[in-house]
């Protein structure tokens, strides 16, 4: 076979966790290839409006574009905001992860996940939005089950597993046994709910205005879910402008500070894990004092939340391997084995 004939008919098909803050892409028999954020800068010239960046560069210019230029987060709390940018912002993932010879393949099928509580008219925009992209079949994946397999939980046995998944827009709460969702619920409550706290929390302590650049950053090197012992913790510098004066300012907050400000968002996804709790079958509750609860998501990795969520709950909380991709390897394990193929879904 011809190197021509090789690329236009090697398998192209890729698994999509369309996020709220970022964007993971898993392409057939190579794993993960794409990581970048769900932003996409659209430059106006002449009233035309065009794609300028995507992605990481398009992240770096948050808050800091001119009047032409506009950073837009075309999915908010997991679905589909702004239909046309989100095509675009897909499109040029699926070139990015079919490399340089992507004309030279055919269109990819496309495994993408949707959140479990999304409206028939949400996932019917997402599938559309994939469809435009370039992707000649498209199929749905419930992101707790995508986020089940990609942690490597027992999903096809009959015992029940539960899932916690923390993104950027929403917790995805689901309990999975013999390869279904036995039980599921979400909050619109993220990552991106965390640093509107902050923000607002540095604004009201210190009178400071902050981006959601630096309010995520602070998040990272300082966030916490509960009081530090000394009730203070770790401190930092923090640089925004004063409200007041209306000038460039540098201010340090406290772990304690962050603390208090993500309680409120701490205490919703600990709310609604109760709450999946409470309506889990005896039986299937009974198997999660052994197995417990597996966390996913990049909100997993906020400072102290599985030991917060395992005294309320009483049950081992465990972070996954890999939580920021554990939905994409899902679904990209569901792509690859047809032993899987039985969680997916149309719109």
């Amino acid at each position: 076979m011809s190197v021509m004939n090789f690329f236009q008919f090697a398998p192209a098909d890729l698994a999509i966790d369309l996020g709220t803050a970022n964007t993971v892409v898993y392409l057939r028999d190579h794993g993960i290839v794409v990581a970048e954020p769900s932003v996409v800068a659209i430059e106006t010239i002449s009233g035309v409006p065009r794609v300028r960046a995507v992605g990481d560069d398009a992240k770096l210019m948050l808050g800091k574009t001119p009047d032409n230029v506009q950073t837009i987060r075309p999915l908010r709390n997991g679905v589909v905001a702004d239909l046309e940018v989100a095509e675009q912002m897909i499109k040029h993932f699926i070139r990015k992860a079919q490399g340089e010879r992507s004309k030279l393949r055919r269109s990819p099928e496309v495994v993408i996940c949707v959140p479990s509580n999304s409206t028939r008219v949400e996932r019917r925009a997402i599938r559309d939005a994939v469809s435009n992209a370039g992707a000649r079949q498209v199929w749905l994946i419930d992101e707790p089950m995508a986020a089940a397999i990609g942690a490597g939980l027992p999903v096809a046995e009959p015992m029940g597993s539960m899932v916690v998944d923390i993104g950027g827009g929403t917790t995805e709460v689901g309990v999975i046994s013999i390869q279904g969702l036995t039980m599921s619920t979400s909050v619109r409550v993220g990552g991106d709910r965390m640093d509107e706290a902050i923000t607002a929390a540095v604004r009201r302590n210190h009178n400071l205005m902050i981006g959601e650049a630096t309010a995520e950053r602070v998040k990272i090197e300082l966030g916490t879910a509960r009081m530090p012992d000394d009730g203070i913790g770790g401190r930092g510098l923090v640089k925004g402008r004063n409200v007041a004066r209306g000038v460039p300012a540098e201010v340090e907050i406290t772990a304690a500070e962050l603390a208090d400000a993500l309680a409120e968002p701490v205490g919703q996804i600990v709310q609604v894990v109760r709450m999946a709790l409470e309506n889990t079958p005896p039986e299937i509750a009974a198997d999660m004092i052994e197995s417990g609860i597996t966390m996913t998501g990049g909100g997993s990795l906020l400072a102290e939340i599985a030991p917060v969520l395992a005294e309320a709950t009483g049950l081992p909380v465990t972070v996954a391997e890999d939580p920021l991709n554990c939905v994409a390897l899902g679904a990209g394990r569901v792509l690859e084995e047809l032993s899987y193929r039985g969680v997916l879904h149309r719109a």
